[in-house]
């Protein structure tokens, strides 16, 4: 055992999934609970599958990065001396996710809630975009919440520098439900929009408390798109038919967001209304989004140590479920597409 596998005292496995495992550990140095993320290394040909590839790319974005609202990575290490040899990444410990929160009904989440956890969520994409950094995963179960109620982003295993004109990227990112039009359609350029249209779905989803747009395939996840804000069109959509995988639909009439969101005020649909076009060149940025009147409109937000906590959380410091990566969510939640 290496000196600084020594130094974590492994308390139980929180998840566990075909690459990776995640334990609750305890570090004697400061004595502070942590989260240790053991990825598996393998071999050769699984390293060509990209396993290595996630691991690396997680800590070299997580080691740049600094900001309340952006999971911190306490340390990195290799163990290589047993005959699974793996990469471990400590994360300070967190006692929920966004996800567990919306699925919780016996939490009544408010709009003072709602824009609480909306406006962390905005500060911690703002920092990301303006170092410019892609998230290119965001979804409640890669929001923690830390003791304290505040939430931050996580799992960077698919997040990419962007901003060079010249770059192609990979279209196939982000889970099915979060992802933007431009990439089902096989954008290879992309910037900020695509993380603004997952957190778009974010705040419908902490408003509904369930995903708007669930769609079990990638058309089938355009048509679900298309049932609720149009098809895309000449006029809100210019450039649409340049993109390599454009299917044309046919003609759909987009609803109007108060008759999906029958409890919501105009300004609160306004978020929805400017961040959900499906042309990403009109969709605002994230500091722009927190210019809207929505963020500074009665009531104000919740404080964050006053935001609602599942009962096993209020009642023990030891939460039961925890989730840092894709790698983990096998046995803690079913998957999302």
């Amino acid at each position: 055992m290496s000196t600084k596998m020594r130094r974590y005292d492994f308390i139980k496995v929180l998840g566990e999934g075909q690459y990776a495992v995640v334990y609750k550990a305890k570090d004697t140095r400061t004595n502070d609970d942590v989260a240790v993320k053991k990825i598996k290394i393998g071999s050769r040909q699984e390293a060509s599958d990209g396993i290595n590839l996630t691991a690396l790319r997680e800590i070299k974005f997580l080691q740049e990065v600094k900001h309340p609202n952006v999971i911190e990575l306490l340390d990195s290490f290799g163990e290589y001396g047993s005959n699974s040899p793996s990469i471990c990444l400590v994360f300070e410990f967190m006692s929920t996710d966004l996800e567990n929160i919306i699925n919780n009904r016996s939490i009544l989440l408010t709009t003072t809630h709602t824009k609480s956890y909306m406006i962390m969520l905005l500060l911690g994409l703002e920092y990301l975009h303006n170092n410019w950094i892609l998230h290119r995963d965001l979804k409640p179960n890669n929001l923690l919440i830390d003791k304290h109620g505040v939430l931050k982003i996580a799992d960077f295993g698919l997040a990419k520098f962007f901003g060079s004109p010249s770059r192609l990227m990979s279209h196939e990112v982000v889970t099915r439900w979060y992802r933007s039009p431009e990439l089902l359609f096989g954008a290879k350029k992309y910037g900020t929009a695509v993380d603004m249209w997952a957190a778009g779905l974010i705040m419908a989803e902490l408003l509904l408390r369930t995903p708007l747009l669930p769609g079990e395939s990638d058309l089938g996840q355009l048509l679900k798109i298309f049932e609720v804000f149009g098809t895309p069109t000449d006029s809100n959509w210019p450039d649409v038919r340049a993109f390599s995988n454009y299917i044309e639909y046919k003609s759909i009439e987009p609803k109007p967001l108060r008759t999906i969101f029958t409890t919501s005020k105009p300004d609160e649909l306004d978020v929805l209304d400017r961040i959900m076009q499906l042309d990403p060149k009109r969709r605002p940025n994230a500091s722009d989004t927190l210019q809207m009147e929505y963020f500074s409109n009665p009531p104000a937000p919740c404080p964050s140590e006053r935001l609602p906590k599942p009962q096993g959380i209020i009642q023990q410091s030891d939460p039961l479920k925890r989730k840092l990566g894709n790698e983990d969510k096998v046995t803690l939640k079913k998957e999302r597409p």
